[in-house]
């Protein structure tokens, strides 16, 4: 029986999420036949201080993104990370007990640290019996410590990402472009959506992940705009559902709230737009979904590639106020929704549904 580790780690939403696609994809293509084990070794190691590690950074990246993008530019341009990962030595020491008790046939890196430690612990690939897979969650801004460590395979979102590691070095057999793993159930059948008009409806889902202190007044202004069904998610923030429940009561119009739930896939299925951050999960749902995006919050580094692979595309457009976001929802549904229906069939052909699936019989194949 084929053994495949996968590693995470919960410093952003996409790495998190793309693991347990890749997870999700083994169980619905080999069930039984396959062993999976999924590890985020810095909680793991660190249990609480990891925590409070990973709210400080949440916490930079949002209220301080530039002081994020100043590092993110920095590693970028590094040309070794061996000073980086020293620290971790306990991690390190935790990691080899894992890989002498399971011994994967194959080894998935969901997050960017894990290659470079396996550099340091068994060599470059090739010296050892197991593959090595890097699996890249970021859209055209792929910093170089995703690509400058030894790797059997680079799996990647979308054939734009591909070329900036090929514009690098990477030989292009060496990368593969499935898709980002979103969950299998973007890839079961749904129900049809039609376009949006008077009958259908116009159904606005806002995911509330980041600049959460302004996300009330968004709201406010967007259950304002007539002829659209407004639909906020906000996680398990109580203060951000008192501030929704404020909003309720002020609005003429109602609106739909509901929590952080693995419904996800199905509220996307069934939304004509999106209004969220430039996350690479988010971003990628939204293309397996076929629903177009306005993204109105960018972070510096890593979410400015999603943003312009986004907008590039013509599958959505960036608004970063208030102001320009419920303008953008205006537009977007003006004319018969003639843009919606140019951003609709764009997104339709770019996404990639069945990515984890697809993802998951080629690391079964290894």
């Amino acid at each position: 029986m084929k053994k495949i580790l996968i590693l995470t780690a919960g410093f952003g939403e996409g790495h998190n999420s793309a693991a347990r696609g890749l997870r999700a994809g083994l169980a619905r293509i080999a069930g039984h036949g396959v062993q999976v084990e999924l590890h985020d070794l810095f909680s793991d190691t660190y249990g609480q201080l990891n925590d409070y590690v990973r709210e400080a950074y949440l916490a930079l990246i949002n209220q301080v993104p530039e002081a994020w993008g100043l590092v993110y530019r920095r590693l970028d341009r590094q040309k070794k990370y061996t000073a980086n990962i020293k620290p971790f030595f306990t991690l390190k020491k935790e990691f080899r007990r894992l890989l002498e008790r399971f011994e994967p046939d194959v080894i998935v890196s969901v997050y960017p640290a894990y290659p470079h430690m396996l550099d340091e612990m068994l060599g470059p690939v090739g010296r050892t019996s197991g593959k090595r897979i890097v699996v890249i969650t970021d859209s055209l801004s792929v910093n170089a410590i995703w690509y400058r460590c030894s790797a059997d395979y680079f799996l990647l979102p979308n054939e734009r990402s591909a070329e900036v590691l090929h514009a690098a070095g990477i030989p292009a057999e060496k990368t593969k472009t499935f898709g980002f793993p979103v969950s299998p159930e973007f890839a079961e059948p749904g129900v049809f959506r039609a376009p949006p008009s008077d009958a259908a409806g116009r159904r606005v889902l806002y995911l509330v992940n980041s600049r959460k202190s302004t996300a009330p007044e968004l709201v406010q202004g967007l259950a304002a705009i007539e002829g659209i069904q407004l639909t906020v998610a906000f996680g398990r923030d109580r203060r951000l559902r008192r501030g929704m429940e404020n909003v309720r009561n002020l609005v003429l119009r109602p609106f739909q709230t509901v929590g952080w739930s693995e419904e996800l896939p199905r509220l996307l299925r069934s939304s004509h737009l999106l209004i969220s951050k430039a996350g690479g999960a988010t971003v990628q749902e939204a293309f397996a979904a076929g629903c177009p995006m306005i993204v109105n919050h960018v972070i510096p580094g890593q979410e400015e590639g999603n943003a312009r692979y986004l907008a590039g595309t013509n599958c959505g457009t960036v608004a970063t106020t208030d102001e320009a976001v419920i303008a953008a929802v205006r537009s977007v549904f003006a004319n018969d929704a003639a843009r919606w229906t140019e951003w609709s069939a764009n997104i339709a052909r770019l996404g990639k549904p069945a990515a984890s699936l697809e993802t998951a019989s080629f690391l079964l194949s290894l």
